[in-house]
């Protein structure tokens, strides 16, 4: 019997511009770990975490000024 993978939190995530509104948990998460959906600011530092899971997400690139999400 093998055993089920799981995963560690906090974890830390890179996103890209597209990706944008940054909202934790975020559909890569195992549905057992949610929490209640935040939307996380990210924009202004590159950086942001979650208040629920401490999961750190980077902002790879720059966020396009005509996204609004």
């Amino acid at each position: 019997m093998s055993t089920p993978s799981t995963v560690t939190y906090p974890q830390a995530i890179e996103i890209h511009p597209d990706d944008l509104p940054l909202y934790c948990p975020n559909p890569a998460m195992d549905t057992k770990s949610w929490h209640p959906r935040v939307f996380l600011e990210i924009e202004a530092t590159g950086k942001a975490m979650c208040p629920y899971c401490g999961t750190r997400y980077t902002l790879i690139g720059t966020p396009n000024p005509d996204h609004h999400g």
